[in-house]
């Protein structure tokens, strides 16, 4: 797939499956990046899959989600499909390929 933001795209997504106004979808959204240590703007489509598949079920279910479970392994699936695009030239991606 083309480049894309992870964090919108997750969003998209679920806003098409799930039955949450948007603030509250975006917000479960943050939560699960946040309970992760990353943030919405620089998070990799990698990064991004593993989110949705082990913090995000969590958030939805709290917020009423019937079968997050099933939910997230779908969309996990599809965001690690992303291309990096531009965030692969990150400044902790060029220390990545430096270190090793």
């Amino acid at each position: 797939m083309e480049a894309a933001d992870p964090f919108q795209f997750v969003c998209d997504q679920l806003g098409e499956h799930v039955k949450l106004d948007r603030l509250a979808l975006r917000g479960a959204v943050r939560l699960a990046l946040k309970t992760a240590g990353f943030d919405p703007r620089g998070v990799r489509p990698s990064e991004m899959a593993v989110v949705v598949s082990r913090m995000l079920p969590k958030e939805l279910a709290s917020c009423g989600v019937v079968d997050p479970e099933q939910i997230c392994t779908r969309l996990a699936a599809a965001v690690s499909g992303l291309s990096a695009g531009a965030g692969a030239d990150s400044p902790d991606a060029v220390f990545r390929r430096l270190g090793g």
